[in-house]
């Protein structure tokens, strides 16, 4: 998936700059890193704040168009007002295609009404992770991870080295050894399990 933000560059700086820009319905944000100078950013608030409401955004490579020079980013952070509905600022870092990037992408669950411990025992499958960072060339950088339930039996989980991931990509905490539980099938209290019920069947 391709999205594109267009963007001013910024010359003034400061809080009360920065105001001045939220009041004309603007968004002050930088783009660093990748062997350039930082650069100071205003972007249209109301578009931006549409796209962060996206899984895809926040998980891309973004072309980012400043006064007509385009660049490829991905989005590292975003400041929110406490209570309102406005970013306050965003930040931008630039990539280069031969250098790995770490990137937080959503996980896409699967087949969870076939899972035996679903249609067997009544269990309820629990995420305990909505995403994961993954480690990978630019080009290779997939839109999400696929979860596949539907092996998922009473008392079961899925940990991160359960998951089948695509070709030259890589997940940095199952390099440090920590193999974190993803999904886990729990049977409420009164609910069979797989093996009483086949043995019930028989």
């Amino acid at each position: 998936m391709s999205i594109e933000i267009s963007a001013n560059s910024r010359k003034l700086h400061g809080t009360g700059a920065n105001r001045r820009l939220r009041i004309q319905g603007r968004l002050p944000g930088v783009i660093y890193g990748g062997g350039g100078a930082t650069q100071s950013i205003d972007l249209d608030h109301k578009d931006l704040y549409y796209k962060l409401k996206t899984d895809a955004f926040h998980a891309s490579i973004l072309s980012i168009d400043v006064d007509g020079k385009k660049e490829q980013v991905l989005l590292r952070d975003v400041q929110m007002h406490p209570f309102k509905q406005q970013v306050l600022h965003i930040d931008f870092q630039r990539i280069k295609q031969d250098q790995k990037i770490n990137v937080k992408i959503p996980l896409n669950f699967i087949n969870a009404d076939v899972a035996p411990g679903v249609k067997l025992s009544g269990g309820i499958i629990s995420h305990v992770a909505t995403e994961i960072e993954i480690s990978c060339l630019p080009k290779d950088l997939p839109e999400s991870i696929t979860v596949d339930l539907s092996e998922m039996v009473a008392g079961s989980t899925i940990h991160t080295s359960d998951l089948n991931l695509p070709e030259n990509v890589e997940i940095p905490a199952l390099l440090r050894g920590d193999n974190q539980p993803i999904s886990s099938l729990i049977v409420p209290r009164g609910g069979e399990t797989a093996s009483e019920s086949d043995e019930e069947s028989a």
